[in-house]
């Protein structure tokens, strides 16, 4: 069980507090295709006040990370990964937020190639932030 299946089955006893942020929510793969989790960390993403989600074109697509994917096979993963950064960075978005730290670095790379300076976060970092009444700026990298 992912931690935002748990968290959005028990419902939420802390309090959030705003933060105003835009942020491009990325399917890991693991979670989306094979637990078929998608729902659940847009839910408490939401629930966040002053966060405005932004889907990614080809949501689905992987980002070339794939455990060790990447590694075995670098020039296609990139292509992965930069093919995934054009269309976050196309989301406009001022935060990238996902569940799978492989995905962040992978597209971070790609967003890094393309000149674009995004923040990245693991959904729980958002999450966490909001409860400690933290500013954006400490969200992730």
């Amino acid at each position: 069980m992912d931690v935002s299946e748990f968290l959005a089955q028990v419902g939420t006893q802390a309090t959030y507090h705003p933060l105003p942020v835009t942020i491009a929510y990325h399917d890991a793969c693991h979670l989306a295709h094979a637990q078929g989790v998608r729902a659940q960390p847009r839910a408490l993403l939401r629930a966040i006040p002053g966060v405005e989600l932004r889907e990614i074109v080809e949501g689905d697509l992987c980002c070339g990370s794939a455990g060790v994917y990447n590694v075995i096979n670098p020039e296609p993963a990139a292509q992965l990964g930069d093919r995934k950064a054009g269309h976050v960075a196309a989301a406009g978005a001022e935060l990238l937020v996902t569940a799978n730290p492989g995905c962040l670095l992978q597209i971070a790379s790609g967003l890094e190639r393309r000149g674009v300076a995004m923040r990245s976060a693991h959904t729980v970092q958002v999450l966490d932030a909001s409860i400690r009444g933290a500013g954006v700026d400490d969200i992730g990298t």
